[in-house]
């Protein structure tokens, strides 16, 4: 995946609404990548004559590889570096395969000036259609020109 070019907004920055989305095709390499780092090689993932006998007809992502990519936005775009993540939840509503194109976005959707807090909507979508959704809370870092508010 190439680098995302970041930005950085502290809580002061963000405002209900804003939302970031990252465009990402997934290769077969990403896959294999993705069983090696989290040790997760279901044959659904990996093996085409496994996957072919299953209700998919075929290999498809690993749904937290999908999921993964949230954290890309988060971390890279919205609010960017310094983010923490605090929870997330996860609905997986269909499958990922190989050679999708899935289109992330992460929206403000409320803003809690205690400890700084963000809950995110967060969803993914292969040809617009909702294939995973959930919501992440954050804690986001004040800007370093302001106090942070009590």
């Amino acid at each position: 995946m190439p680098t995302l070019p970041f930005q950085t907004l502290y809580f002061e920055d963000l405002k209900v609404g804003m939302r970031e989305t990252l465009r990402k095709t997934v290769e077969n390499e990403d896959v294999i990548g993705f069983a090696e780092l989290s040790g997760d090689h279901n044959p659904i993932h990996l093996s085409e004559h496994f996957a072919r006998k299953t209700r998919f007809g075929e290999r498809i992502v690993h749904g937290l590889y999908t999921a993964s990519l949230i954290s890309a936005v988060i971390g890279m775009r919205l609010p960017g570096p310094g983010a923490v993540y605090i929870s997330q939840t996860l609905n997986f509503r269909g499958p990922v395969k190989i050679g999708d194109v899935i289109d992330v976005s992460v929206e403000v959707a409320e803003l809690t000036p205690k400890g700084r807090r963000v809950r995110l909507l967060c969803e993914c979508r292969v040809d617009g259609k909702l294939v995973l959704d959930g919501e992440g809370v954050l804690s986001v870092p004040p800007s370093p020109d302001k106090p942070a508010p009590s």
